[in-house]
């Protein structure tokens, strides 16, 4: 829709909703601003000819309008007029076009001309006169209608769920089974190979990184790069623009058809929002949007500098979470996700900003008692990344009860034990027990902890077996960029080699890691792509590498390994006891524990074996015959019980099987040296109690024990949705 030509129609519009809404007939306009002595809608046509109107109609600092004649498609955006004054905080500029910080489409990115700049370079403190209006993006009246059909949300159980964290443009971008227009989009992620391959895993979720609109930071684009992570939002309503393939005005409907489609697949969606900052940067950035709305409503400032901004992010600003009109935003940006969108959760990035109400972390703050008491938003996944890199910031298991939280004390431990690092075994068994040290004090359950080994920000599992050092030379930061202490082991070769005794180990370490990561208790993520034997060449912060770095390669994938990864994923589901919903609690069933530790020696462990640092090996036993918790329907929930030997010494083990009262015969169904052991046509010898089993260096084994299965009741299959 083109901008009018003459007079436009206005009628005296609403301040509620905010943002631009269609209602078959018109829009209204409401935008926020406390600060603003004017405010002007800007209206534009296709070439950017710009039609003024003033908003007259102010209610509790809500600027609105009514325009009969405006529908979906029409190009908008914002001119405050107000106080000059840096020094005090005050960057009004009607010179300056800003976003709607609600819209729900946004045309267009920045293009860097220093008209973006509401000073001037010379002279920070001097207004720059310059109009950014052809430089910036363009906020889009939406049509909100879509056809969702008989769309039903998976409302898969946490402790069912298993999270793979991926990226829409990269993880399609190169598939030769979906076409080139439809790669790197939303649409080639709701693709069928697309879907097929999530479901031969065995996924139950994606979660996306950011898809609100982001903006290509400067300093990147003039190195020739681009932010491909994302984590850079200017727009919390709007579907990024790049990712539609028919354009920015389609990008919501296209973003549905995918949740639409991986939802008949049985796939939750949950998406990586980025609520601590926003991409204005700090006080020598752009005026895009808020800063120039209501820099000290929407930005915490220094107390005594307000020109300047308190950065727990390390990205040049925090949000103001303490402000209600944006902890409105917040959450009516997370009520549109669930509602219009129906994603199914959200993992909340660099949390801990969003709780501090005056420096420090507060974990009854605002912004958790508007989460616990919203009917919509309580009732989705609630996952944090636990710190931020302010004082203090560091708050793994100290999120609210429904809050699950990514586990990085868990990532550390298991890498530390499968490199063979000196650590206390004790530390293994909390985190594969899941981690109630952290998370059981008030109530909370073992999904609290959503176990990972790697994630986006970091190495993937091939480079962790292949690099010692980070290799970020390519991100044009001088190498010094990412984290310096990954945790990771070359095995003897820095980066790739051809040595086939290398890469057996660097293979099977692999396998440790991911059999480890699924048969722990808590909820597991996989990073997308490590099923394929993904590497990004050993860069370990590629957040500005839109290239084949970080891209998907599907040429070269390693089906060996997406197999492996498969079946442990299937081990998981059909077994309740890998994926409890309660702690277990050392409890005595038939003469044997719930749960129990042992040595190579076949003995239990002591209270003096958990202290020992040198110990690399640890067997594990997990009883199903009984476990402590009763499906849906309030039956007693009953499973196979195993036994897990892990052995991260770099020599062979003898390991003797405990006596019989644990188990008279047991089987093998994992053993990472030997994949082929236990799968389709490889059956394995039976081993009885006090036998004696070797477990190759830097390997694991799960026995099973093979006694007849217990009768289930009714309707508490394992698989089924009634398995506790």
């Amino acid at each position: 829709m083109s901008a009018p030509v003459g007079p436009v129609r206005r009628w005296l519009g609403q301040p509620a909703p905010l943002g631009a809404t269609y209602d078959g007939t018109g829009t209204n306009f409401a935008i926020f601003s406390s600060s603003a002595e004017r405010v002007d809608l800007c209206l534009f046509d296709e070439d950017r000819v710009e039609t003024q109107i003033e908003l007259t109609e102010v209610d509790g600092h809500v600027w609105h309008v009514y325009l009969p004649d405006i529908g979906p498609g029409q190009r908008y955006g914002y001119r405050v007029h107000g106080a000059w004054d840096p020094g005090a905080g005050l960057w009004s500029n009607p010179h300056k076009l800003l976003l709607d910080p609600y819209a729900t489409v946004i045309e267009g990115q920045v293009d860097w001309s220093p008209a973006c700049f509401a000073f001037q370079a010379e002279d920070p403190d001097q207004p720059n006169l310059e109009d950014s209006a052809t430089h910036v993006p363009l906020a889009m009246v939406c049509d909100p209608s879509f056809d969702w059909g008989d769309d039903r949300r998976p409302h898969t159980p946490l402790h069912k769920t298993v999270i793979y964290e991926t990226h829409v443009r990269g993880l399609t971008l190169q598939h030769p089974g979906i076409s080139e227009e439809l790669r790197g989009t939303y649409a080639g992620l709701a693709h069928p190979c697309m879907i097929q391959h999530l479901l031969q895993l065995g996924i139950t979720a994606v979660e996306l990184m950011p898809v609100h609109q982001f903006v290509h930071d400067h300093h990147l684009e003039v190195q020739g790069l681009r932010n491909y992570w994302g984590y850079n939002t200017i727009g919390y309503l709007a579907p990024h623009n790049e990712y539609a393939h028919a354009g920015a005005l389609h990008a919501p409907q296209e973003f549905k058809s995918m949740v639409k489609a991986l939802h008949a697949a049985g796939i939750e969606v949950i998406l990586d929002v980025v609520y601590n900052h926003t991409a204005e940067g700090s006080h020598l950035g752009p005026t895009l949007s808020m800063r120039g709305i209501d820099n000290l409503a929407y930005y915490r400032t220094l107390d005594h500098n307000p020109r300047e901004y308190e950065d727990f992010t390390g990205c040049g600003n925090s949000l103001n979470a303490r402000h209600p009109h944006v902890l409105q935003l917040i959450m009516d940006s997370l009520r549109y996700w669930v509602t219009e969108m129906h994603v199914d959760g959200f993992r909340f990035d660099l949390a801990s900003a969003l709780a501090r109400e005056l420096f420090a972390v507060d974990r009854l703050s605002t912004f958790f008692q508007l989460i616990q008491q919203d009917p919509v938003i309580s009732r989705v996944k609630l996952i944090a990344e636990p710190w931020d890199l302010g004082e203090g910031g560091y708050q793994v298991g100290r999120f609210p009860p429904q809050w699950s939280e990514w586990n990085a004390q868990y990532r550390d431990t298991m890498r530390d034990f499968w490199r063979g690092e000196p650590a206390l075994i004790a530390d293994f068994a909390s985190r594969f027990t899941g981690s109630s040290d952290l998370y059981a004090a008030d109530t909370r359950r073992p999904t609290a902890s959503i176990n990972f080994i790697t994630a986006h920000d970091g190495f993937t599992l091939a480079d962790l077996v292949s690099y010692n050092e980070r290799l970020n030379m390519a991100n044009m930061e001088e190498g010094r960029d990412g984290e310096s202490h990954n945790r990771s082991w070359n095995h003897g070769v820095e980066g790739p080699t051809t040595d086939p005794e290398i890469i057996e180990l660097r293979a099977r370490q692999r396998r440790n890691m991911v059999a480890t990561l699924l048969l722990s208790q808590g909820v597991p993520m996989i990073l997308g792509g490590d099923e394929l034997g993904r590497t990004q060449q050993g860069n370990n912060n590629p957040y500005c590498q839109d290239n084949e770095i970080s891209w998907y390669d599907w040429s070269t994938v390693d089906t060996a390994f997406v197999e492996w990864v498969s079946r442990l994923i299937a081990l998981r589901a059909a077994h309740p006891v890998f994926r409890r919903r309660r702690w277990f609690q050392g409890r005595r069933i038939h003469d044997v524990e719930d749960m129990a530790w042992f040595r190579p020696d076949g003995e239990e462990m002591s209270e003096s074996d958990w202290d020992q640092g040198y110990a690399k090996a640890i067997g594990v036993f997990i009883n199903g015959e009984q476990i402590h918790v009763t499906d849906t329907k309030g039956q007693p929930v009953r499973d196979e019980t195993f036994l897990l030997l892990c052995n991260a010494a770099d020599h062979p083990m003898e390991w003797s099987l405990p006596e019989a009262r644990w188990g008279d015969e047991w089987s093998t169904v994992i053993h990472s040296a030997d994949p082929k052991i236990g799968s389709v046509g490889h059956d394995s010898d039976a081993l009885v109690a006090g036998a004696t089993v070797e477990v190759p260096e830097r390997s694991l084994i799960l026995l099973m024990r093979t006694i007849p299965r217990l009768i289930r009741p009714l309707g508490s299959d394992p698989g089924g949705p009634s398995d506790g």
